[in-house]
């Protein structure tokens, strides 16, 4: 075995110039199928930690993955919101630690706007149970004050003391669909926070007060014409809200979750809905299991063109070859010597682009780490090989082993006398 593998190595050496490429272009396909594997994982583990030690979501009944969307990742609408009643009782159950109301529904170029209360900054985690942290300013603590996610302050250029104007509606309106702003009524920036990854980052958040403020004198999604209220007339009407769009839930005691699920499914004074992240996550990636095959297959067409090199490498060489292999036939080596020499070098060139590829990997992962966290929202892991990988670059190495086999069987068929007298 030892005289094979020396063998191997030095009719690899004798071919450096041509392997490189093949162990090149082998290397990349590994690479990317790892990639594209760790990202998978990563975007999962994202959204998993964009609501980190919320028990329920609470809010209308609709489709779950519907509750999940608009509530925690802010995409799409709610059809129908939760009463504040409703909001008060589930915020004074025995059972229940902490609620976190949400009201979505205005925007700001095109980013999402939140009301909520102090309690979203107290409880609302991500990560591993990690809190909201501001990288400068405060929390918003009047009516007219705004905290803008890290993403937010980055594309729009805000600064503390900087002011902005909200718009009704989400989105980015033109023509005469354009959005009405509420430019009578502008927000001073107060607190930028902290980047975490999240849909956090691109996020605006205001008091509830203030959103009820907003949308003082307006009827049907606009103002009524000739009524304007001055900001300095605000404060003395009533600003309790009337509506949320959904609620976070956090329990005293986890154990029962499912019964307060049961009683908020069974609510009587409206039809209400109590999701747990997790099973909604579970639905969520059900529903997108055809956009993770995709990226797979895309991921592994790739490594079978990386293989598919090797072998037209290899097969395209067996012709400089045939004194190499005639010589080594003279000397009493059988046809499975020469197809077990053909084997190993394959096996050794596949083991030598797994490892390249899964070190270049971790030096792209490593470098871009920052990037990827910060545009998109993933903590690539940059080294570390979990059984998913390990079981991935097993694949690499048994389908290159198999695929030199195919130039190992053509090898093996050169006769003693072809590769001594090669015809011209």
């Amino acid at each position: 075995m030892k005289a094979m593998l020396w063998l191997a190595l030095q009719s690899a050496w004798n071919r450096r110039h041509t392997l490189c490429l093949t162990l090149v272009a082998l290397s990349l396909s590994v690479a990317m199928l790892l990639g594209v594997e760790r990202a998978r994982h990563a975007a999962r583990q994202g959204f998993e930690q964009s609501i980190a030690g919320t028990d329920l979501i609470v809010g209308a009944r609709s489709s779950p993955v519907q509750l999940l969307l608009y509530s925690v990742f802010h995409l799409g609408e709610a059809s129908h919101d939760m009463s504040w009643n409703s909001y008060q009782r589930l915020r004074d159950d025995p059972a229940v630690d902490w609620v976190i109301p949400l009201t979505l529904g205005d925007s700001h170029q095109g980013f999402p706007v939140l009301g909520t209360t102090q309690d979203y900054f107290e409880h609302l985690r991500h990560g591993d149970q990690l809190p909201l942290a501001l990288a400068s300013g405060r929390r918003f603590n009047q009516l007219f004050e705004v905290v803008i996610g890290a993403e937010v302050a980055r594309q729009l250029g805000y600064r503390l003391g900087d002011k902005l104007a909200l718009n009704h509606g989400q989105g980015q309106g033109q023509g005469e669909e354009a959005l009405h702003e509420h430019e009578d009524l502008p927000f001073e920036v107060v607190g930028v926070l902290a980047r975490t990854g999240t849909p956090v980052d691109r996020t605006l958040h205001v008091s509830l007060q203030a959103l009820e403020a907003l949308h003082l004198g307006w009827q049907g999604g606009a103002p009524l014409p000739g009524l304007h209220i001055p900001a300095r007339f605000v404060q003395k009407f009533d600003l309790e809200p009337k509506r949320v769009t959904a609620a976070l839930v956090g329990l005293e005691n986890r154990a029962g979750v499912f019964r307060l699920q049961r009683a908020l499914h069974q609510y009587p004074d409206e039809a209400l809905q109590a999701v747990l992240p997790g099973v909604a996550l579970d639905q969520l990636w059900h529903m997108l299991g055809v956009v993770e095959q995709t990226l797979a297959g895309v991921s592994l067409l790739v490594l079978a063109m990386g293989l598919s090199t090797m072998v037209a490498i290899v097969w395209a060489g067996l012709g400089e070859r045939r004194r190499e292999l005639a010589i080594l036939r003279s000397v009493g080596a059988g046809r499975r010597h020469i197809v077990a020499l053909l084997a190993l070098e394959g096996l050794l060139l596949s083991l030598a682009g797994a490892l390249l590829g899964y070190g270049l990997l971790g030096l792209a992962a490593q470098a871009a780490a920052g990037w990827t966290q910060a545009e998109l929202g993933l903590a690539l892991p940059a080294w570390g090989a979990p059984a998913n990988e390990l079981k991935l670059l097993a694949g690499v190495l048994l389908a290159g082993l198999c695929a030199s086999l195919l130039p190992a069987w053509r090898a093996a068929r050169l006769t003693l006398s072809d590769g001594l007298m090669p015809r011209l």
